[in-house]
């Protein structure tokens, strides 16, 4: 038999779960929208500090793409 204490903090985890969903939606429509503006980068303007700052952006979402699929570093 299922207590009521159960359920609640099954509806809890629950709720915290489909917000933290609705965050990362949110913060991937906007990491989206800035990579189809090319990250408010002007060609003409490029520099190496602009290359830098793509590369750490890769370098962190390699990271959370490898702890999300357990690849590479994180492979079991």
């Amino acid at each position: 038999m299922t207590n009521r204490r159960a359920i609640a903090t099954n509806d809890k985890a629950l709720a915290a779960f489909v917000a933290a969903k609705v965050e990362i939606d949110a913060r991937l429509e906007r990491l989206k929208g800035l990579s189809d503006d090319h990250f408010h980068a002007n060609p003409d303007e490029i520099h190496w500090g602009d290359v830098g700052d793509l590369q750490r952006y890769a370098s962190l979402l390699h990271e959370l793409t490898d702890i999300a699929f357990n690849e590479d570093e994180c492979a079991d």
